[in-house]
C-alpha cells in the first residue's frame, strides 16, 4: 500500500494533528479518513460536485462556473486543483498498438490482481519504484527508466528529511525549502527516491529488476535498447501528472497548459492564485505540510491587492 513521504508529525493541516504515532508514514487509506475528518471540521461553504468549467475576468473580479450550472461573482479566485489532477501518460512508439493492459500510477491499488503477470513499470521517482517492489512479491516486474534509479535517504542522522526541509536553517528564506535540501532533491533528470532502505534492497535483488527504458512495443512484446525482447501482460505508467487546470483557458493565465505563475500568484492575471503547484514556493509546496505556509502567502499577498469593497466572499449569481 502507498504511504506518503512525510511521517505524520509533518502531515496535518491547520487545527488538526494528524492521528497515531507521529513519526509513522501514513498510508493512503488514513490520509482519505484525516481529509474527510478535516472538511467536516471547517467552518467553511464547501460544494461537493461542482466541478468548475471556467473562469472568466468579470470587471475587476471573476465569473466562475460550474458544469452543474451553478455561476459565482468573486473578487479573486484561487485554483487548488493542485499539480495532480491529471495523470501524464507520455507517447511511446507502439503503445497505441499494445495489447495488454495500460494503466497509470493513478489508477493503481493492490497487487493481487497483477498476481502471476509479467508488469513493466515506467518511471524513476518514488510511486514507480514503490509499487514495483510491492508488485514484486506478486509478479515479475521491470522498472524501466530513462536514467538509473538514484536513492536518498529517508531519515538521514536519524531525523527525516521533513525535518531538515523546514529546519530554518537550510532555508534560503523564511517558508523557502530551497536549499540547499530542495535543489538536493529537485536534480535532474529525475529525483532521487527517498527511501527508507526496503526498495533500495529490493531493486538489489533484482525483485523488480531496472533496465533503461524500452525503445517501442508491438503487440504485447517490448524491446529493450541492448536488443531483448519481453512480452508484458500490463504496463503501468507512474509518469507524474500536470495541472489540470484548463478552466483557465482563455484568461491569459496559462502557457502550453501549465500555469504562469510566480510564488503561487499569476503573472499574468491580477486576482488569480494558485495553492497545490510541486515547487510553487519550496520543496514541501505539493504536500500537507507545505500548503499551509503557500495558502496563506497567496491569500496575503491577493488580500493587499484587493480594495475594501472587494474584500467579499464569493456570491452565487441567480
Amino acid at each position: 500500500m502507498l504511504t506518503l513521504l512525510a511521517p505524520a508529525r509533518h502531515s496535518s493541516l491547520p487545527g488538526l494533528p494528524f492521528p497515531g504515532d507521529p513519526d509513522h508514514y501514513p498510508h493512503c487509506d488514513e490520509v482519505v479518513d484525516y481529509l474527510r475528518r478535516y472538511a467536516a471540521r471547517l467552518d467553511a461553504d464547501i460544494r461537493t460536485r461542482h466541478r468548475v468549467t471556467t473562469v472568466a475576468r468579470d470587471g475587476d473580479g471573476f465569473t466562475v462556473r460550474a458544469g452543474n450550472g451553478a455561476t459565482f461573482a468573486a473578487p479573486a479566485v484561487i485554483a487548488a486543483t493542485g499539480g495532480f489532477s491529471r495523470p501524464h501518460r507520455p507517447a511511446l512508439p507502439g503503445l497505441g498498438r499494445f495489447t495488454g493492459t495500460v494503466l497509470h500510477s493513478a489508477e493503481y491499488r493492490t497487487p493481487e490482481p497483477f498476481a502471476g503477470q509479467r508488469v513493466i513499470v515506467v518511471g524513476a521517482g518514488n510511486s514507480a519504484v514503490q509499487i514495483a517492489a510491492e508488485l514484486a512479491a506478486h509478479a515479475t516486474v521491470t522498472v524501466a527508466t530513462r536514467a538509473l534509479v538514484r536513492f536518498a535517504p529517508q531519515r538521514p542522522l536519524g531525523r527525516d528529511v521533513h525535518f531538515w526541509s523546514a529546519a530554518h536553517f537550510w532555508s534560503a528564506a523564511v517558508g523557502s525549502d530551497h536549499l540547499p535540501i530542495g535543489h538536493l532533491l529537485r536534480t535532474k533528470p529525475a529525483s532521487p527516491v527517498v527511501d527508507a532502505g526496503v526498495c533500495r534492497a529490493a531493486i538489489v535483488a533484482g525483485r523488480p529488476d531496472q533496465r533503461r527504458m524500452f525503445t517501442h512495443v508491438e503487440g504485447n512484446t517490448g524491446h529493450w535498447t541492448d536488443g531483448r525482447t519481453d512480452e508484458a501482460d500490463t504496463i503501468i505508467f507512474a509518469t507524474g501528472f500536470r495541472p489540470n487546470v484548463s478552466y483557465l483557458d482563455g484568461t491569459g493565465a496559462l502557457k502550453d497548459g501549465q500555469p504562469r505563475q510566480s510564488r503561487g500568484l499569476s503573472t499574468t492575471v491580477p486576482g488569480l492564485g494558485y495553492a497545490g503547484l510541486e515547487w510553487q514556493r519550496r520543496f514541501a509546496s505539493a504536500t500537507l505540510r507545505g500548503v499551509e505556509g503557500d495558502a496563506a502567502y497567496v491569500v496575503t499577498r491577493l488580500a493587499t491587492t484587493m480594495s475594501p469593497v472587494r474584500r467579499r466572499c464569493c456570491q452565487p449569481i441567480g
